[in-house]
């Protein structure tokens, strides 16, 4: 997974990864945000949205971002700036 991203943004508390972002890309149209991490302890800190805003900075005005979000974290992506879509298709993996 990590080898195969195309960006890979991280948040550090001295030695200590706190934080990570990991998008697929084509630097143009299009950046799925495969992963956004926070460790349990620095949740509500903002560092996911500071991880979303670099993400956004470094694939350019130009490419959209986009996400599958679980059921959990539904709340929090309009907060940090995401719109609820209902224009998307998905054919599930085997478990």
């Amino acid at each position: 997974m990590f080898e195969n991203s195309d960006l890979i943004v991280t948040a550090w508390n001295g030695s200590k990864l706190v934080g990570v972002s990991r998008t697929i890309t084509d630097w143009v149209w299009c950046s799925y945000l495969a992963d956004l991490a926070v460790s349990p302890d620095y949740k509500r800190s903002g560092i996911g949205k500071k991880l979303i805003e670099l993400t956004k900075e470094r694939v350019g005005e130009q490419s959209m971002v986009l996400l599958l979000s679980v059921p959990t974290a539904m709340e929090y992506y309009p907060k940090v700036g995401f719109s609820k879509e209902d224009r998307a298709f998905i054919i599930h993996r085997k478990e």
